[in-house]
């Protein structure tokens, strides 16, 4: 497989640098500046709004992927978390709650801290959110293998290789019969293709079985698939995806 070795460079002030501004952008909605992070996440206040429409769905996804496990310890991992409202609304009063350690990882610190204050408001201590680079394989250590597996709103920021290779090392954060909730807009409304099809494909060729897939009116994609073969190991040190620079070419 074509990975790419993470590198120690790029955590440098310069390189973190063009990342933040790399990650100032969430699926279809580009945004201009790190002010603007609270904003964008207030439009999920309107429960009308595309992205409270898709939000929804990916809680529902969620709780049946909790409700799936066998009695016991339930890990749970967010990549890009943001601030972690998929999550945090699924686990505040479900009966499993207590089952379930949550791990937020995202790399923006003002995200980091809304969803701190969000677990804490609903009472949920066995949620942990942390800033970290979700696209190298060394923030997993320690949170790995996981039960279910979050990754809403990324696949919308990378190349289509970059979604590929994604998707095919999903298997070694997952523990047996791990279920990953997925988001890709069909991309039809930025100009760009669907690759939502293409994607169901690399899950089915990387072992996953769909359990479902849903498009909002809008075009968000939600999807939910199960690892149907034995895990693969854990490996650091691997970098899966770079977003894509969201300057207008």
């Amino acid at each position: 497989m074509w990975w790419h070795r993470c590198q120690t460079a790029y955590h440098g002030p310069r390189r973190e640098g063009r990342l933040r501004d790399a990650l100032l952008v969430r699926e279809g909605e580009p945004v201009a500046k790190p002010a603007d992070w609270s904003t964008w996440h207030d439009r999920y206040e309107d429960p009308q709004s595309p992205l409270s429409l898709r939000l929804a769905l990916v809680q529902e996804e969620t709780r049946k992927a909790i409700e799936r496990r066998p009695p016991g310890p339930i890990r749970l991992v967010s990549i890009c978390a943001g601030q972690g409202r998929d999550v945090i609304g699924v686990l505040a009063g479900h009966p499993r709650q207590g089952d379930v350690a949550a791990a937020l990882l995202e790399f923006d610190p003002e995200n980091v801290e809304q969803a701190r204050r969000h677990a804490l408001a609903a009472g949920l201590a066995n949620v942990s959110a942390t800033v970290a680079d979700a696209s190298c394989t060394d923030c997993y250590d320690g949170v790995v293998p996981a039960d279910v597996i979050l990754i809403c709103g990324v696949f919308g920021h990378l190349s289509p290789d970059d979604v590929r290779r994604t998707i095919s090392y999903l298997p070694h954060l997952c523990a047996p019969g791990a279920t990953i909730v997925w988001t890709r807009h069909a991309g039809l409304r930025h100009g760009s293709a669907n690759l939502t099809p293409s994607m169901r494909t690399w899950f089915q060729e990387s072992s996953f079985e769909e359990l479902a897939f849903r498009t909002t009116a809008d075009g968000h994609g939600v999807g939910a698939h199960q690892l149907v073969a034995p895990p693969k190991p854990y490996e650091p040190g691997l970098r899966l995806f770079t977003f894509l620079d969201p300057t207008p070419k």
